[in-house]
């Protein structure tokens, strides 16, 4: 089969197209025929070598996780009613950019009429870590909900959710296109984070209270910036690390001040306290909660022009790699 391939740990240009050994379905797994897949800023860090102590892979890979596509073949004790059906999963320890693919049939989600593959993949992903953040976050009725990165794939969804919700949503983004996207998918006030003082017009649209709650997805210093802006007693998410960590945060300071913490510790499936599903995320994309913005779509030998788009954040929305 054809698979994008991360070669060594570097820049973009480590990932090659190469033909790669077909894979085999273990127990409780199928094969899929990837039609479309999905990428995050994540893997990119991971393609440099960042992040070891959460994700164990070392090149030569295959990257990518969520995919959507075709049921080709069942391994051991799996029924073989599976196969032939269209279906969303996640790729066994990565995977997903190359025509086959391993998923656990555990956490396999067939594909309802009412989404396309692309909007269904598109929502997957982000669509699980953002329903796992409204779980573990305080009701969000009537507070003050500051969203970083707020036009990346999750940003936008959590947008959506708060605006839902009912929260008065301020949302933070880099640009005036961006500032844009995020007032249409529901913010009441967007602010740029390039701009220097940035944390005092979000202190300015709380009447000085601060946030209750942050839906941090931008992490380094102005994760950091972020967390100055929550209200004591309130509630912080740490879970994005596009410029380049997750958001430093003072522990002693958090819990002086009575603010609740949730790390990527919180959004991993073996060790979060929430109880989220696939077909949760498929279910609220079809009741209209979840809304992706898809910007690029690229093909696999084009899985590296990808990866410069996330890096150097020029994607309004998701971008999604198209295999078959």
């Amino acid at each position: 089969m054809r698979a994008a391939v991360v070669t060594e740990f570097g820049t973009p240009d480590v990932i090659k197209t190469q033909d790669w050994p077909d894979p085999e379905p273990g127990a409780g797994e199928v094969v899929i025929e990837v039609a479309v897949a999905d990428i995050i800023f994540v893997e990119t860090a991971i393609r440099q070598g960042q992040h070891s102590q959460f994700f164990d892979v070392n090149p030569p890979y295959v990257p990518g996780g969520s995919l959507a596509g075709t049921v080709r073949e069942v391994g051991p004790d799996v029924s073989t009613d599976w196969i032939g059906k269209t279906v969303l999963g996640r790729a066994a320890g990565f995977g997903a950019h190359a025509e086959l693919a391993r998923a656990s049939v555990a956490g396999l989600v067939e594909i309802p009429a009412e989404l396309n593959l692309e909007t269904a993949i598109a929502v997957f992903g982000d669509g699980f870590t953002a329903l796992m953040l409204e779980d573990l976050a305080p009701p969000m009725q009537g507070k003050e909900v500051l969203v970083t990165a707020s036009a990346g794939g999750m940003g936008l969804l959590l947008t959506q959710l708060a605006h839902k919700a009912g929260a008065h949503v301020i949302a933070a983004a880099r640009g005036q296109a961006k500032l844009d996207l995020s007032k249409a998918q529901g913010a009441d006030v967007v602010i740029d984070y390039s701009k220097p003082g940035w944390e005092k017009l979000v202190l300015e649209a709380t009447n000085n209270d601060g946030a209750d709650i942050v839906f941090e997805g931008a992490g380094g210093q102005l994760g950091a910036t972020a967390f100055t802006v929550v209200k004591d007693g309130g509630w912080f998410s740490a879970h994005g690390a596009p410029s380049g960590g997750f958001a430093a945060y003072d522990a002693d300071d958090a819990e002086r001040r009575g603010i609740t913490v949730k790390g990527i510790n919180d959004l991993r499936a073996d060790t979060t306290s929430t109880t989220i599903t696939g077909a949760d995320v498929i279910a609220r994309a079809v009741a209209g909660d979840l809304k992706p913005v898809v910007d690029q779509v690229y093909d696999l030998d084009h899985v590296a022009d990808a990866h410069t788009a996330l890096e150097q954040r020029t994607l309004l929305g998701k971008a999604l790699i198209r295999v078959s």
